[in-house]
């Protein structure tokens, strides 16, 4: 699958790069020279060399150049490309009678024919020149043709450009979001710790550096190992057990993870989520698990609920951004359930690694 969309990639880009310009005019010129050396031949097993049929030859090579960039430079961009239909169409059939007339004037002066010395028929001249018109028109329609479909790949690249362009907006905008709320947060929990127990400044500095180096330096990436993200999880998580007298916590890990990238903060606004709701007054916990199967990776984040629960929202980000980003980031690779019951709300995350 993976090698069908490079030869999609590498014809798109064969048809519309600039770096290909002299490529795709030296293939057409080979296309052209195949179609008119067709004139040496009075038959199938029969070349002819002449000095004259040599000029014929030259007069219609020129003049398929003149139906292809004519068409290419001129009619199309001005009138096709533009979708003024009627005057392009009004203008290829001026333009084919303009060439069928030039034809004639070439076939007259160059073209030995063994049989110019018969006067057709009105029939056969007749046939002669709709075939022709025929011809002339297939030619110009298949260039036409060319051009419309490089058109449509520059419009869809630049449809898909634009819709990259939207989805990184977004998700800086969604991680924005993210980063300064976070932060509050960790500051504001290391004040209040800090003021209540001296003894345990070194502690949470230590683990408040851990945390802000994750802040300034992974999350600027767009991947980061996983195991920084639950080293991250594990900082704040005792941050928030240092702050709190009934608060407990545990990270547990399950299969071979180091290889594993995530998206940075992929996880924390469900785990402070969990922490912000979780009551106070009784032994309260954060219970979080990674599992990898096969090319998933699963996250559970469980956590206590007060007996008298408020209205539930996630953090200062909100679910409904949560959800977005998600979507952003994995598309349809994602499954996210919300279990709630009287005692316990729990978050199952399941996305492709």
């Amino acid at each position: 699958m993976m090698g069908i969309e490079n030869k999609q990639d590498g014809i798109s880009s064969f048809l519309t790069s600039d770096r290909y310009r002299l490529h795709r005019h030296l293939m057409l010129q080979v296309v052209i020279l195949a179609i008119s050396v067709s004139i040496f031949f009075d038959a199938p097993d029969r070349l002819n060399l002449s000095l004259n049929r040599l000029y014929g030859w030259v007069s219609y090579f020129l003049f398929l150049n003149m139906l292809v960039y004519v068409n290419a430079y001129l009619l199309f961009p001005w009138l096709l490309a533009k979708n003024r239909l009627f005057s392009y169409a009004v203008s290829v059939v001026l333009f084919t009678i303009f060439a069928l007339l030039i034809m004639m004037v070439l076939q007259e002066l160059f073209y030995d024919i063994a049989v110019t010395q018969q006067q057709p028929s009105g029939v056969a001249l007749f046939l002669s020149i709709a075939s022709s018109m025929c011809t002339i028109f297939l030619f110009l329609g298949g260039i036409s043709t060319l051009l419309l479909f490089k058109q449509w790949i520059i419009s869809n690249r630049h449809i898909h450009d634009l819709r990259l362009a939207t989805f990184r907006s977004e998700l800086n905008f969604l991680k924005s979001q993210i980063n300064p709320h976070f932060l509050f947060n960790m500051l504001n929990n290391a004040h209040v710790m800090v003021d209540e127990d001296p003894n345990m400044a070194s502690h949470i500095l230590e683990k408040l550096d851990e945390m802000l180096q994750y802040q300034f330096n992974d999350s600027t990436q767009e991947r980061v190992s996983l195991k920084a993200d639950i080293a991250l999880l594990r900082a704040f998580l005792d941050l928030e057990k240092v702050r709190r007298d009934s608060f407990d916590y545990e990270v547990i890990v399950e299969g071979m993870v180091e290889d594993i990238t995530v998206p940075p903060l992929l996880f924390i606004p469900f785990v402070e989520n969990a922490v912000k709701h979780n009551p106070d007054t009784r032994l309260s916990y954060v219970h979080i698990r990674f599992r990898r199967e096969n090319n998933s990776l699963l996250f559970e984040c469980e956590n206590s609920k007060p007996l008298n629960p408020i209205k539930r929202a996630t953090g200062g980000l909100g679910l409904a951004n949560i959800k977005r980003r998600l979507d952003l980031l994995f598309e349809n690779k994602y499954v996210l359930d919300i279990i709630e019951t009287g005692t316990t709300y729990t978050i199952n995350l399941k996305v492709s690694v």
